[in-house]
């Protein structure tokens, strides 16, 4: 997959790695951007289209799908973390919503382009949903899930030819973690590790220092093999996400 001459959609472009991944999409040469935003976005690059969506809003995210063409790349970056120690049980239905079923209902809206370009679809995980971090549990609890989504749609779409990429984020300077005392990459880094990986065409792409580190130890671990096998038990004909 080569970035250059594609179109992209980044939903999640506010702010952070979102907005990082906006700015190096135009760097690789796309062909067009489409940023999906909760509030007013100006861009100096014609390029670039602002859509409003809420990846929680069914409304907003049918109507985005319905204003966009082709579609080569669907990067969901939308993500939120609270702290929490699982009592609140609001706030982790809100980051499910967010984090969760979020990526899944994008997903789903945009797919009849993304089988058509035979596209991908990249969605942004953290180390996180590998192991928990227990000062943001419902956040874990979430990323976890969506790496199994992830998982699910690879196996499920490739009869189709959609490639589906989970990107494991280490610690990254955002707002979400900016009062964190540790080493942090640059978003402007994490952005260009994920195209990276993207035109790599990695199937879980490490694009940090600090997920970089264990990449390996991932892709030739057990649960990658047990990934693997079970894909195996999905037949063509039940291929169908809908």
């Amino acid at each position: 997959m080569d970035v250059t001459g594609k179109s992209i959609f980044v939903a999640g472009a506010n702010r952070g790695i979102g907005q990082a991944l906006v700015t190096e999409a135009l760097k690789r040469g796309a062909k067009r951007v489409d940023a999906a935003v909760r509030r007013d976005l100006q861009h100096s690059d014609p390029r670039v289209a602002a859509i409003n969506m809420d990846v929680t809003n069914a409304a907003q995210i049918q109507q985005g799908a319905a204003k966009i063409g082709a579609l080569d790349v669907l990067i969901n970056s939308a993500g939120i973390a609270l702290y929490d120690d699982l009592c609140n049980s609001d706030a982790i239905q809100q980051q499910f919503a967010v984090d969760l079923f979020g990526p899944l209902n994008v997903t789903r809206a945009f797919l009849p382009q993304l089988k058509q370009s035979k596209g991908a679809i990249v969605n942004n995980v953290s180390l996180g949903a590998l192991a928990a971090i227990p000062i943001i549990p419902g956040y874990s609890l979430s990323k976890a899930a969506a790496l199994n989504l992830t998982q699910s749609l690879r196996a499920l779409l490739a009869h189709d030819g959609v490639s589906v990429h989970a990107v494991i984020i280490g610690p990254t300077d955002t707002d979400m973690n900016r009062g964190l005392n540790i080493p942090k990459a640059s978003t402007e880094t994490t952005a260009q590790g994920i195209f990276d990986g993207v035109e790599k065409d990695e199937e879980d792409i490490f694009p940090d220092p600090a997920s970089a580190s264990i990449a390996d130890a991932w892709r030739h671990g057990a649960v990658k093999a047990m990934e693997k096998q079970f894909a195996g038990f999905v037949p063509a004909s039940l291929t169908k996400v809908a």
